[in-house]
């Protein structure tokens, strides 16, 4: 990987979010999408959020008003792993105050640690690897 792929430091850690062209009087979940790592992450958490959206589901910028929370993660950056376990930690208590809403973790670093983050640590309920 070249630096020129890795996205500078400013902008990693920051909320997916699409304009919203559904009609307004229909209520629509709501998906907080946070991205770490290259532009390949960055597009991919485009695409989530697209998807998603099909599904009558709007991006928001705040974690607080989701309905569903994902971290798209990467395994080569810095202190990834430890960054997005303290990111899981506080989505964990976020779940605590409403047990509705789902945390996921979509990447490298989500199939490399499944079993872990899943299983063991249950900081997520749902994996989605590469």
């Amino acid at each position: 990987m070249t630096n020129d792929a890795i996205i500078e430091e400013s902008i990693q850690g920051t909320a997916t979010v699409l304009k919203n062209t559904l009609q307004p009087e229909n209520k629509h979940k709501k998906v907080y999408i946070e991205t770490y790592g290259c532009h390949m992450n960055f597009s991919d958490s485009e695409i989530v959020a697209s998807i998603l959206k099909d599904q009558n589901y709007i991006t928001t910028d705040n974690e607080h008003d989701a309905d569903l929370l994902f971290i798209n993660t990467c395994s080569i950056r810095d202190k990834a792993e430890q960054t997005v376990r303290n990111r899981l930690n506080q989505l964990k208590n976020i779940k605590k105050k409403n047990s509705k809403v789902k945390v996921g973790i979509l990447g490298c670093m989500a199939e490399r640690l499944k079993t872990k983050l899943l299983e063991e640590e249950q900081l997520v309920d749902m994996v989605v690897g590469p």
